[in-house]
C-alpha cells in the first residue's frame, strides 16, 4: 500500500483504468491506456459489545468475504452471496441484493487520492449512498485507488426474507438464507465461465408513483417495490421481457432467454453489436413505458467510459 504513489508515478500512461475482477466492466474495444488491478489482501477482524468489525482488503473476492463470514458464525451478508467482484468494489457499486444494500453493513472506505497523492478514508455518510451508486461513481470517479473497507456488522442478527424468492422460507437460519441465494442465482444467472456475460446489465428503475398508476392502468401486472412515500422501484427485467426481448440476438450478443436482464456473448459478439441491442432496448422501454433504463455494467471504449 506504502508503493503506491511511486507504482503510479512511474505509469508510462497518464491514461488508466481500476478494474477489480472485471465482474461489472465491458471493454467494448482495445483500451489505450494502463490497467490498474489492486490487489490488497486481508481480513482482520475485531470487536465491540454490539459489532463485529471487518477491515478487508479491496482486492479480496466479494463471494469468498461471504463464506468466511458464514464459517466464523458473522452472519448479515448471506443476501449479498454469488455476487461477483471484488471487496472493493462494493461500495463503488453499493451492490444489492433480496433486500439489503452493502451501505446498510459499510462504516468506512479508506482509499488512495489519486489528485491529492495521499491516502484518506470516508465514512458510510460522506460515500454518498444510492441506489447502485456512491461518491465514487460520481464526484470521486477514476480519482481514487480503494484500499480497503471496514464493516461494521450487528451480533443481533435478523434474517431478511422478503425479498423474491426468499419469502419461500420458513423460520430461516442465516445458512438457509446464504444457500438458497446461491441455489437461486445460480438457477436465474448464466455463469460467465460458460458464457460471456456481466451479469444485470440495466439497473431497476425508480419512478414516481404518478407515473406508475398511470402504468398499471395499461400493465395491471406491473411489479413493484416500495422505495419511499413518493416513489416505487420496477424490476427492469420485466420492463423488457414484456417487450419480447428475451432471446433475441444481434450477431453474437444476445438478450438472454431465461433473464432478460443480462446480455450475453456467444463469442464472436462485438461491441458495436452490444451497444447496439443495449440501445435498442432502452429506446424500447422508453417508448412503451416512459421509463429511462441506465446501464449497471461499465462500457469501456478505447478512451475510457462510454455513455449509452
Amino acid at each position: 500500500m506504502d508503493d503506491l504513489p511511486t507504482l503510479l508515478s512511474e505509469l508510462d500512461t497518464p491514461v488508466f483504468y481500476i478494474l477489480g475482477e472485471g465482474s461489472n466492466t465491458v471493454f467494448l474495444e482495445d483500451y489505450r491506456g494502463t490497467v490498474i488491478k489492486p490487489a490488497f489482501m486481508g481480513i482482520d477482524l475485531s470487536h465491540s459489545d454490539t459489532h463485529y468489525r471487518l477491515k478487508v482488503g479491496s482486492g479480496e473476492n466479494w463471494h469468498q468475504l461471504v463464506l468466511w463470514c458464514m464459517q466464523h458464525q458473522i452472519y448479515g451478508l448471506e443476501n449479498l452471496a454469488l455476487i461477483p467482484g471484488t471487496v472493493g468494489a462494493a461500495p463503488i457499486q453499493n451492490i444489492g441484493a433480496y433486500g439489503v444494500e452493502i451501505a446498510q453493513l459499510i462504516e468506512r472506505v479508506d482509499y488512495y487520492d489519486l489528485k491529492e497523492k495521499r491516502h484518506k478514508s470516508l465514512g458510510s455518510d460522506g460515500c454518498e449512498f444510492a441506489y447502485r451508486d456512491s461518491v465514487f461513481k460520481k464526484r470521486l470517479a477514476d480519482q481514487v485507488v480503494i484500499t480497503s473497507v471496514t464493516f461494521a456488522i450487528p451480533k443481533s442478527w435478523k434474517g431478511i426474507t422478503y425479498y423474491g424468492e426468499l419469502k419461500l422460507l420458513s423460520m430461516p437460519s442465516a445458512m438457509d438464507i446464504f444457500n438458497k441465494v446461491v441455489e437461486v442465482r445460480q438457477n436465474k444467472l448464466p455463469d460467465p465461465a460458460k458464457i460471456g456475460n456481466a451479469g444485470s446489465f440495466f439497473k431497476n428503475p425508480i419512478v414516481c408513483k404518478n407515473l406508475f398508476r398511470q402504468l398499471q392502468q395499461t400493465w395491471p401486472a406491473i411489479p413493484s417495490y416500495l422505495v419511499d412515500a413518493d416513489k416505487v422501484k420496477v424490476p427492469a427485467a420485466w420492463l423488457i421481457d414484456q417487450l419480447g426481448f428475451k432471446g433475441e440476438k444481434i450477431g453474437g450478443i444476445g438478450c438472454h432467454p431465461n433473464q432478460a436482464l443480462v446480455l450475453t456473448n456467444d463469442g464472436s459478439g462485438t461491441g458495436e453489436q452490444l451497444l447496439q441491442l443495449a440501445r435498442d432496448i432502452k429506446a424500447a422501454v422508453l417508448k412503451e413505458f416512459s421509463i429511462v433504463l441506465e446501464n449497471e455494467v461499465r462500457l469501456i471504449g478505447k478512451n475510457g467510459p462510454v455513455v449509452l
